[in-house]
């Protein structure tokens, strides 16, 4: 099934008219008459959301997912389309490619999760950015101008800036700009066991202050001096059997009474 075109005149100049064909579609009843017609619309204004496709290129999708998402949202702008309102296709269809597109960025290309208001702002400052390009050659923009230009704040505008570059994520085996085979990961930090140490010592401090002076001293010897049970014995004049016992009583002591305040 064919639409007929004729010379009124459009925003673009080989967009199809193709009022009567809605109005003819939106009567009809489902069936094969009525999917011809809709696919033959769609195949009709389909230059026309290619176009808008285009806008996107250059932003980490290919053109050809581009042009399959425009179409997706074309495909849907003739099924909801509904010409008793008064309103042209073109007018309503634009918005509703554009629109899904959109959605498809957010959706599927954004590796960070970015806010919508930061994706607005990442909007205005990269258009902002393009339109003081052609009147500033030969640098960009600063972030004073860009806040004048787009009305914004400063920081504002260094947010919008910084969520330009939210698209993709380095990995961590990337090369460092400027470096000499560093790696991004070798940057990142981990866990330092000397942490949990402190911990330890500082909940266990008033336990092993409330300890008697001999038991006390033994533990000093054994952790810190680094003495073994039969120099601690030796020194202290007693057996290492008994230096063995005291030791494992100040354990079970300090453990009771650390579980205690634990719990």
């Amino acid at each position: 099934m064919s639409v007929t075109g004729s010379t009124k005149t459009h925003p673009h100049d080989d967009a199809p008219d193709t009022a009567h064909a809605f109005e003819r579609l939106s009567g009809l009843p489902e069936g094969p008459e009525r999917a011809a017609l809709r696919d033959e619309l769609v195949r009709l204004w389909l230059p026309m959301a290619e176009r808008i496709a285009v806008r996107f290129r250059g932003r980490g999708e290919s053109l050809e997912d581009l042009y399959q998402v425009a179409a997706l949202g074309l495909v849907k702008a003739v099924d909801h389309y509904d010409p008793e309102r008064g309103r042209a296709f073109e007018a309503y269809a634009v918005p509703t490619i554009t629109g899904e597109i959109k959605r498809h960025f957010r959706d599927h290309m954004w590796t960070l999760h970015v806010p919508r208001r930061v994706q607005d702002l990442r909007n205005r400052v990269r258009s902002a950015g393009k339109e003081l390009a052609q009147t500033i050659p030969g640098r960009p923009p600063t972030v004073a101008e860009l806040a004048a230009h787009t009305r914004l704040s400063e920081d504002e505008v260094r947010t919008g800036m910084e969520a330009l570059e939210c698209f993709s994520a380095l990995s961590l085996d990337a090369d460092v700009a400027g470096t000499d085979g560093y790696a991004l990961g070798d940057s990142l930090g981990e866990p330092d066991p000397g942490f949990d140490l402190v911990v330890d010592r500082a909940a266990v401090k008033p336990c092993l202050a409330a300890l008697p002076e001999r038991e006390r001293t033994i533990l000093y010897l054994r952790f810190f001096g680094g003495m073994t049970q039969s120099g601690i014995a030796e020194q202290l004049g007693i057996s290492q059997m008994h230096v063995s016992r005291l030791l494992s009583g100040c354990f079970d002591r300090l453990r009771e009474e650390l579980l205690t305040e634990s719990g």
